[in-house]
Protein backbone atom coordinates (compact mmCIF):
# COMPACT_ATOMS: atom_id res chain seq x y z
CA UNK A 1 0.00 0.00 0.00
CA UNK A 2 1.45 3.24 -0.44
CA UNK A 3 2.70 5.04 2.50
CA UNK A 4 0.79 8.15 1.98
CA UNK A 5 -1.97 6.26 1.84
CA UNK A 6 -1.25 4.58 4.53
CA UNK A 7 -1.42 7.49 6.66
CA UNK A 8 -4.64 9.04 5.45
CA UNK A 9 -6.35 5.47 6.34
CA UNK A 10 -4.44 5.63 9.81
CA UNK A 11 -5.55 9.31 10.41
CA UNK A 12 -9.19 8.27 9.55
CA UNK A 13 -8.86 5.05 12.02
CA UNK A 14 -8.05 7.48 14.42
CA UNK A 15 -11.04 9.73 14.13
CA UNK A 16 -13.35 7.33 13.34
CA UNK A 17 -12.60 5.65 16.95
CA UNK A 18 -13.20 9.11 18.57
CA UNK A 19 -16.18 9.71 16.91
CA UNK A 20 -18.12 6.35 16.29
CA UNK A 21 -21.20 6.37 17.58
CA UNK A 22 -22.94 9.67 17.56
CA UNK A 23 -25.94 8.86 15.66
CA UNK A 24 -25.64 4.95 15.19
CA UNK A 25 -27.07 4.90 18.74
CA UNK A 26 -30.20 6.18 18.33
CA UNK A 27 -30.70 4.30 15.32
CA UNK A 28 -30.37 0.93 17.49
CA UNK A 29 -33.19 2.26 19.63
CA UNK A 30 -35.30 3.87 16.55
CA UNK A 31 -38.00 1.23 16.10
CA UNK A 32 -36.85 0.47 12.48
CA UNK A 33 -36.65 -2.75 11.24
CA UNK A 34 -33.30 -4.53 12.36
CA UNK A 35 -32.65 -5.85 8.87
CA UNK A 36 -33.29 -4.36 5.58
CA UNK A 37 -32.00 -5.42 1.66
CA UNK A 38 -33.09 -3.41 -1.52
CA UNK A 39 -34.01 -6.28 -3.73
CA UNK A 40 -33.04 -6.27 -7.57
CA UNK A 41 -30.12 -3.80 -7.66
CA UNK A 42 -27.45 -4.56 -10.13
CA UNK A 43 -23.35 -4.58 -9.49
CA UNK A 44 -21.67 -2.60 -12.02
CA UNK A 45 -17.68 -2.71 -10.82
CA UNK A 46 -16.17 0.48 -10.71
CA UNK A 47 -13.09 1.28 -12.31
CA UNK A 48 -10.81 3.66 -10.75
CA UNK A 49 -12.09 6.79 -10.60
CA UNK A 50 -15.60 5.73 -12.74
CA UNK A 51 -16.92 5.69 -9.37
CA UNK A 52 -19.19 8.13 -10.57
CA UNK A 53 -21.10 6.36 -13.39
CA UNK A 54 -20.78 3.33 -12.07
CA UNK A 55 -23.01 3.88 -8.99
CA UNK A 56 -25.01 6.20 -10.89
CA UNK A 57 -25.91 3.40 -13.71
CA UNK A 58 -27.07 1.16 -10.87
CA UNK A 59 -29.63 3.56 -9.54
CA UNK A 60 -31.03 4.57 -13.38
CA UNK A 61 -31.20 0.53 -13.93
CA UNK A 62 -32.51 -0.48 -10.56
CA UNK A 63 -35.49 2.04 -11.20
CA UNK A 64 -36.18 1.23 -14.72
CA UNK A 65 -33.52 3.25 -17.34
CA UNK A 66 -31.23 0.21 -18.31
CA UNK A 67 -28.07 1.57 -18.86
CA UNK A 68 -24.52 0.85 -18.76
CA UNK A 69 -21.72 3.26 -17.21
CA UNK A 70 -19.89 3.87 -20.09
CA UNK A 71 -23.03 5.36 -21.50
CA UNK A 72 -23.67 7.35 -18.20
CA UNK A 73 -20.13 8.40 -18.26
CA UNK A 74 -20.19 11.01 -21.35
CA UNK A 75 -23.18 12.20 -18.87
CA UNK A 76 -21.17 12.65 -15.93
CA UNK A 77 -17.20 12.12 -16.35
CA UNK A 78 -15.45 15.56 -16.56
CA UNK A 79 -11.83 14.07 -17.42
CA UNK A 80 -9.78 17.45 -16.17
CA UNK A 81 -11.00 16.43 -12.46
CA UNK A 82 -10.91 12.83 -12.73
CA UNK A 83 -14.20 12.13 -11.56
CA UNK A 84 -17.72 13.50 -11.46
CA UNK A 85 -19.24 16.04 -9.86
CA UNK A 86 -22.39 15.43 -7.22
CA UNK A 87 -24.44 18.06 -8.87
CA UNK A 88 -23.91 16.57 -12.23
CA UNK A 89 -24.64 13.24 -11.22
CA UNK A 90 -28.41 14.91 -10.09
CA UNK A 91 -28.76 16.53 -13.44
CA UNK A 92 -28.08 13.19 -15.43
CA UNK A 93 -30.43 11.10 -13.07
CA UNK A 94 -33.30 13.61 -14.39
CA UNK A 95 -32.15 13.91 -18.15
CA UNK A 96 -32.78 10.14 -17.66
CA UNK A 97 -36.35 11.24 -16.61
CA UNK A 98 -36.18 10.33 -12.41
CA UNK A 99 -37.29 11.78 -9.59
CA UNK A 100 -33.95 12.88 -7.95
CA UNK A 101 -34.56 13.68 -4.05
CA UNK A 102 -31.64 14.47 -1.84
CA UNK A 103 -31.30 12.89 1.37
CA UNK A 104 -29.52 14.37 4.36
CA UNK A 105 -29.86 12.29 7.54
CA UNK A 106 -28.81 8.81 8.72
CA UNK A 107 -32.27 8.12 9.92
CA UNK A 108 -34.08 9.08 6.49
CA UNK A 109 -31.72 6.72 4.56
CA UNK A 110 -32.06 3.94 6.45
CA UNK A 111 -35.78 4.59 6.02
CA UNK A 112 -35.24 4.70 2.22
CA UNK A 113 -33.66 1.14 2.37
CA UNK A 114 -36.41 -0.31 4.51
CA UNK A 115 -38.94 0.95 2.14
CA UNK A 116 -36.74 -0.78 -0.90
CA UNK A 117 -35.30 2.38 -2.34
CA UNK A 118 -31.75 2.19 -2.67
CA UNK A 119 -29.45 5.20 -2.12
CA UNK A 120 -26.54 6.71 -4.04
CA UNK A 121 -24.09 8.19 -1.89
CA UNK A 122 -20.92 10.46 -1.77
CA UNK A 123 -18.24 9.86 0.72
CA UNK A 124 -15.00 11.24 1.35
CA UNK A 125 -12.85 8.10 2.30
CA UNK A 126 -9.53 10.35 2.99
CA UNK A 127 -9.60 13.54 5.06
CA UNK A 128 -10.82 16.96 5.23
CA UNK A 129 -7.74 18.32 4.12
CA UNK A 130 -7.12 15.32 2.22
CA UNK A 131 -10.14 14.40 0.30
CA UNK A 132 -10.69 11.13 -1.64
CA UNK A 133 -14.49 11.28 -3.37
CA UNK A 134 -16.15 8.27 -3.54
CA UNK A 135 -19.80 7.42 -4.76
CA UNK A 136 -21.42 4.27 -3.65
CA UNK A 137 -24.41 2.67 -3.52
CA UNK A 138 -26.26 1.77 -0.07
CA UNK A 139 -28.83 -0.84 -0.97
CA UNK A 140 -29.17 -2.34 2.81
CA UNK A 141 -28.30 -2.40 6.68
CA UNK A 142 -28.13 -4.75 9.57
CA UNK A 143 -28.55 -2.70 12.59
CA UNK A 144 -28.10 -5.68 15.23
CA UNK A 145 -24.21 -5.94 13.54
CA UNK A 146 -24.26 -2.01 12.91
CA UNK A 147 -24.02 -2.68 8.97
CA UNK A 148 -24.56 -0.95 6.11
CA UNK A 149 -24.38 -2.46 2.87
CA UNK A 150 -22.96 -0.83 -0.41
CA UNK A 151 -22.27 -1.79 -3.95
CA UNK A 152 -18.97 0.34 -3.48
CA UNK A 153 -15.78 -0.38 -5.54
CA UNK A 154 -15.05 -3.50 -7.61
CA UNK A 155 -17.01 -5.13 -3.90
CA UNK A 156 -20.31 -6.04 -4.26
CA UNK A 157 -22.80 -5.99 -1.22
CA UNK A 158 -19.97 -4.57 1.00
CA UNK A 159 -20.77 -4.63 4.52
CA UNK A 160 -19.28 -1.38 6.12
CA UNK A 161 -19.62 -0.35 9.89
CA UNK A 162 -21.94 2.15 10.38
CA UNK A 163 -20.06 4.57 12.25
CA UNK A 164 -17.51 4.48 9.62
CA UNK A 165 -20.06 5.14 6.84
CA UNK A 166 -21.35 8.51 8.60
CA UNK A 167 -18.09 9.53 9.62
CA UNK A 168 -16.91 9.26 5.84
CA UNK A 169 -20.67 10.64 5.07
CA UNK A 170 -19.98 13.27 6.68
CA UNK A 171 -16.73 14.51 5.40
CA UNK A 172 -18.74 14.71 2.15
CA UNK A 173 -21.20 16.92 3.60
CA UNK A 174 -23.90 14.17 3.78
CA UNK A 175 -25.10 13.87 0.37
CA UNK A 176 -27.08 11.26 -1.01
CA UNK A 177 -29.70 10.74 -3.60
CA UNK A 178 -32.83 8.55 -4.39
CA UNK A 179 -33.59 8.13 -7.87
CA UNK A 180 -37.32 6.85 -8.41
CA UNK A 181 -39.91 6.32 -11.39
CA UNK A 182 -41.45 10.07 -11.65
CA UNK A 183 -44.87 8.87 -10.53
CA UNK A 184 -42.99 7.41 -7.27
CA UNK A 185 -42.15 9.57 -4.15
CA UNK A 186 -39.13 8.86 -1.12
CA UNK A 187 -40.43 7.49 1.75
CA UNK A 188 -39.05 10.31 3.66
CA UNK A 189 -38.97 13.05 1.12
CA UNK A 190 -40.54 16.61 2.25
CA UNK A 191 -43.06 18.37 -0.52
CA UNK A 192 -40.29 21.44 -1.26
CA UNK A 193 -38.62 18.60 -2.09
CA UNK A 194 -40.42 16.27 -4.06
CA UNK A 195 -41.68 19.71 -5.78
CA UNK A 196 -38.08 21.13 -6.33
CA UNK A 197 -37.17 17.66 -7.79
CA UNK A 198 -40.12 17.85 -10.14
CA UNK A 199 -39.40 21.41 -11.45
CA UNK A 200 -35.91 20.11 -11.81
CA UNK A 201 -37.13 17.63 -14.61
CA UNK A 202 -39.27 20.44 -16.33
CA UNK A 203 -35.96 22.17 -16.71
CA UNK A 204 -34.77 19.30 -18.74
CA UNK A 205 -37.43 19.91 -20.54
CA UNK A 206 -39.17 16.27 -19.77
CA UNK A 207 -42.85 17.73 -19.00
CA UNK A 208 -44.64 14.60 -19.43
CA UNK A 209 -42.34 13.18 -16.55
CA UNK A 210 -42.38 16.59 -14.42
CA UNK A 211 -46.46 15.95 -14.69
CA UNK A 212 -46.11 12.82 -13.74
CA UNK A 213 -44.19 13.92 -10.32
CA UNK A 214 -46.66 16.76 -9.53
CA UNK A 215 -49.20 14.15 -9.64
CA UNK A 216 -47.44 11.86 -7.41
CA UNK A 217 -47.04 15.12 -4.78
CA UNK A 218 -50.12 16.17 -5.07
CA UNK A 219 -51.66 12.79 -4.17
CA UNK A 220 -49.31 12.92 -0.59
CA UNK A 221 -50.12 16.75 0.03
CA UNK A 222 -53.49 17.26 -1.83
CA UNK A 223 -53.24 20.89 -0.75
CA UNK A 224 -49.30 22.03 -2.29
CA UNK A 225 -49.23 25.05 -4.17
CA UNK A 226 -46.10 24.27 -5.69
CA UNK A 227 -47.54 20.57 -7.07
CA UNK A 228 -51.05 22.27 -8.15
CA UNK A 229 -49.01 24.92 -9.74
CA UNK A 230 -46.31 23.15 -11.54
CA UNK A 231 -48.54 20.52 -12.34
CA UNK A 232 -50.53 23.29 -14.39
CA UNK A 233 -47.20 24.61 -16.04
CA UNK A 234 -46.48 21.06 -17.38
CA UNK A 235 -49.39 19.86 -18.33
CA UNK A 236 -49.72 23.54 -20.73
CA UNK A 237 -46.71 22.77 -21.86
CA UNK A 238 -47.68 19.16 -23.18
CA UNK A 239 -50.58 21.25 -25.13
CA UNK A 240 -53.04 19.64 -22.40
CA UNK A 241 -55.42 22.89 -21.21
CA UNK A 242 -57.99 21.11 -19.92
CA UNK A 243 -55.55 19.04 -17.56
CA UNK A 244 -53.76 22.54 -17.09
CA UNK A 245 -56.82 24.54 -16.16
CA UNK A 246 -57.93 21.59 -13.56
CA UNK A 247 -54.66 22.14 -11.98
CA UNK A 248 -55.13 26.14 -11.89
CA UNK A 249 -58.26 25.72 -10.46
CA UNK A 250 -57.12 23.09 -7.81
CA UNK A 251 -54.10 25.61 -6.64
CA UNK A 252 -56.65 28.59 -6.33
CA UNK A 253 -59.29 26.21 -4.41
CA UNK A 254 -56.85 25.74 -1.86
CA UNK A 255 -55.01 29.17 -2.03
CA UNK A 256 -56.79 31.59 -3.03
CA UNK A 257 -54.63 34.23 -2.38
CA UNK A 258 -52.18 32.99 -5.01
CA UNK A 259 -52.04 36.00 -7.63
CA UNK A 260 -50.21 33.31 -9.67
CA UNK A 261 -52.52 30.71 -9.55
CA UNK A 262 -55.63 33.29 -10.68
CA UNK A 263 -53.18 34.42 -13.66
CA UNK A 264 -52.25 31.41 -14.76
CA UNK A 265 -56.21 29.91 -14.62
CA UNK A 266 -56.75 33.60 -16.33
CA UNK A 267 -54.30 32.78 -19.19
CA UNK A 268 -55.87 29.09 -19.77
CA UNK A 269 -59.38 29.97 -19.73
CA UNK A 270 -58.66 32.87 -22.26
CA UNK A 271 -56.76 30.85 -24.58
CA UNK A 272 -59.86 28.24 -24.30
CA UNK A 273 -62.06 31.01 -25.44
CA UNK A 274 -63.91 31.82 -22.12
CA UNK A 275 -63.81 35.38 -22.08
CA UNK A 276 -65.88 36.09 -18.90
CA UNK A 277 -64.24 33.48 -16.91
CA UNK A 278 -61.05 34.57 -17.94
CA UNK A 279 -61.99 38.64 -16.47
CA UNK A 280 -63.03 37.02 -13.13
CA UNK A 281 -59.40 35.32 -12.71
CA UNK A 282 -57.55 38.41 -13.93
CA UNK A 283 -59.19 40.52 -11.93
CA UNK A 284 -58.80 38.63 -8.86
CA UNK A 285 -54.82 38.42 -9.89
CA UNK A 286 -54.98 41.85 -10.34
CA UNK A 287 -56.58 43.18 -6.78
CA UNK A 288 -53.73 40.28 -5.19
CA UNK A 289 -50.83 41.97 -6.64
CA UNK A 290 -51.47 44.79 -9.51
CA UNK A 291 -47.82 45.31 -9.39
CA UNK A 292 -46.24 42.13 -11.10
CA UNK A 293 -45.93 42.82 -14.82
CA UNK A 294 -47.15 39.15 -16.08
CA UNK A 295 -50.77 39.86 -14.33
CA UNK A 296 -50.87 43.34 -15.85
CA UNK A 297 -50.20 41.88 -19.09
CA UNK A 298 -52.55 39.12 -18.57
CA UNK A 299 -55.16 41.22 -17.74
CA UNK A 300 -54.96 43.98 -20.51
CA UNK A 301 -55.07 40.47 -22.94
CA UNK A 302 -58.35 39.60 -21.02
CA UNK A 303 -59.33 42.91 -21.46
CA UNK A 304 -58.36 43.81 -25.21
CA UNK A 305 -60.41 40.52 -25.85
CA UNK A 306 -63.89 41.38 -24.63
Amino acid sequence: MDPQRTLIVLALACGLAACAGRETERLVADGRADVARVAGVPFFPQTERACGPASLAMVLTWSGVPVSPEAVSTQVYTPGREGSFATDMMAAARRNGRLAVPVTQLPDLLTELAAGHPVLVFQNLGLDIWPVWHFAVAVGYDLPERKVVLHSGIEDSQRLSLDTFELTWDRADRWALVVLPPDQLPATATEPAVVAAAAGLERVGLADAAAQAYGAALSRWPDSLGAAMGLGNARYALNDRNGAEAAFRLAVKHHPDSAAGWNNLAHVLLERGRGKEARIAADKAFALDSGQQDIIATREAVNQAR
